[in-house]
């Protein structure tokens, strides 16, 4: 078997005086070098040929491809499959064609500077993404470390965090780790990042002052921006445990009105992504703002009104039907689903019981009934006022 042409090669802060003797070796015999102008500058002088990663990063793909054949180094921050360029271009190539020697990642030198286990923290990379990713990770006592784009964005993120009411947590700013440039600071996010900060900048963050959402499915409805439109939070909670998510899955959310299940879902795992399908513009709009909100941006709105919405969305794992369920839209869904996709199915209207009545007479799975009731004024007392019956129906196609 022929040796891999390309070593994707991990590079920290100072530059090959860090590598291994295998990276160093790897780039002395490199006929092509492949990186970012930051990571080539770091390099002596060298006989092979120099070509930086293009911006944005997919369009180096072709550009690394058309090198084969030749003995190439593609360099990357540290370990390059740790929110790093490795996996995107392993993902490309043939196992045989490629070996990496990674270095420290960024990660590892900011828990080994502030003296965090790595294991109980988070890391995140918000190079391109909202700041609002770190709303499921408020947690009172929470300890985050967060990659960004840029020195001007640690501000940008201090004032994310006051303005989400944990402006007492304490940050620390980790600047070029590793290297002669390396620079550890902290202050409390509700008094402003220093304004002097330089890339490549890595930020950790000690979160106070957060109760954060709930863990569970089933979270308040208040959590959901809505108009009433919206499944209540015990029936949600219900509906969640009949749809079983799993990493890497998708949902289709059809009548999602305030999208509360689909973004239920979607904070179940980060790996979930999810369609909601709402007929009304001010719906789907109020969808997007609720997804902004909790930093799910894996959320596609779909708006208008199923089937015909469905075209061109990805395949589901599970598909929730919480309104507009009719005999078309079930003659569709079955011959669209793929065998093996859970569906369930949301009825309040008699019409609909009975169609999902008859359903499962014919497709097999579960009917749930639900009545819930909370009490409310009855004169000088309290009396127990029931809601509308749901009936659910969930069933593995």
């Amino acid at each position: 078997m022929a040796d891999p042409w390309l070593t994707i090669v991990g590079l920290g802060e100072d530059g090959p005086d860090g590598l291994s003797a295998a990276s160093l070796r790897a780039i002395e015999e490199a006929e092509a070098i492949v990186g970012a102008p930051r990571h080539l500058s770091l390099l002596p002088a060298s006989r092979a040929e120099r070509i930086e990663w293009p911006v944005p990063f997919a369009d180096g793909l072709p550009v690394l491809l058309r090198l084969r054949g030749r003995r190439v180094v593609a360099l990357a921050s540290g370990d390059p499959f740790w929110h790093g360029a490795g996996s995107v271009i392993a993902r490309a190539l043939s196992p045989a064609e490629w070996t990496a020697l990674p270095a420290p990642s960024c990660f590892s030198l900011a828990a080994s500077r502030l003296g965090w286990a790595l294991d109980e923290t988070t890391c995140l990379a918000l190079h391109a993404s909202p700041f609002a990713r770190l709303v499921p990770h408020l947690h009172e006592g929470a300890r985050l470390l967060v990659t960004l784009r840029d020195g001007a964005a640690v501000d940008g993120l201090a004032r994310w965090l006051a303005e989400a009411g944990v402006g007492e947590s304490r940050v620390h700013v980790l600047e070029a780790l590793g290297g002669p440039r390396e620079r550890v600071r902290r202050f409390i996010a509700s008094s402003g990042a220093p304004a002097d900060v330089v890339h490549p900048v890595l930020v950790a963050v000690e979160v106070s002052g957060a109760a954060g959402l709930a863990l569970a499915p089933g979270r308040p409805d208040t959590t959901f921006a809505n108009d009433g439109q919206i499944t209540k939070a015990p029936v949600r909670a219900l509906t969640l445990a009949a749809l079983a998510p799993r990493p890497g899955e998708t949902l289709w959310d059809i009548g999602a009105g305030s999208g509360s299940v689909a973004l239920e879902w979607l904070l179940c795992h980060p790996s979930m992504t999810a369609a909601a399908v709402e007929a009304r513009p001010d719906r789907a709009a109020r969808i997007e703002e609720n997804a902004r909100a909790l930093g799910q941006d894996r959320l596609h709105v779909a708006l208008g009104r199923a089937p015909e919405a469905l075209e061109g969305l990805p395949e589901p794992q599970a598909v929730f039907v919480g309104g507009g369920l009719d005999e078309r839209l079930l003659d569709h869904l079955e011959a669209r689903l793929s065998p093996g996709t859970r569906l369930v199915a949301n009825a309040v209207t008699l019409e609909t019981e009975a169609l999902v009545t008859q359903a499962q007479a014919r497709l097999g799975g579960q009917l749930l009934r639900i009545d819930l009731s909370e009490p409310q004024p009855l004169g000088r007392f309290r009396g127990w006022k029931a809601a509308y019956p749901v009936v659910q129906w969930s069933v593995t196609l």
